[in-house]
């Protein structure tokens, strides 16, 4: 059976890099890729319930970067919506589909809020190998005017 990817992305979905990264790996032999997007709630009102929130732009990340990743993989990518935390939103994907292997895609160092809760090794530590791909600055740009 093919190895199942999650890919672990929000801002930096539909970047080259993270396309790039999946095609690099899909060249490596047989795999399935899944998106997963966590809801982001930062910078909501605090009065806000985080569980409510952040769908609607998850859904866009979806929309604007499935293509480019299956495009990428050469092959259908599934997508999920996870969790606003991070975290949680990958522990519940390898509960629920026993994912392999991972690869955790972020802004870069001097913005990530990933990278601050060093979000890749606690993630390997779940017992997965891991691959941290970082958005360039230029790609950043891009997202902001997308």
């Amino acid at each position: 059976m093919e190895p199942h990817i999650l890919v672990v992305a929000n801002r930096t979905a539909a970047t080259p890099h993270l396309a790039e990264a999946v095609r690099r790996r899909a060249e490596r032999g047989p795999c399935r890729f899944t998106l997963l997007v966590p809801r982001d709630v930062h910078g909501l009102h605090l009065l806000v319930d985080p569980e409510d929130c952040g769908w609607e732009e998850a859904a866009r990340q979806i929309e604007r970067a499935q293509p480019r990743l299956e495009a990428a993989a050469g092959a259908p990518v599934e997508t999920m919506i996870g969790c606003h935390e991070p975290l949680a939103a990958v522990q519940d994907a390898l509960n629920l589909h026993g994912f392999e292997e991972v690869i955790v895609s972020t802004l870069s160092p001097h913005v990530s809020r990933w990278l601050r809760l060093d979000l890749p090794r606690k993630v390997a530590a779940l017992g997965v190998p891991v691959t941290t791909v970082t958005a360039r600055p230029r790609d950043e740009a891009a997202e902001v005017v997308a």
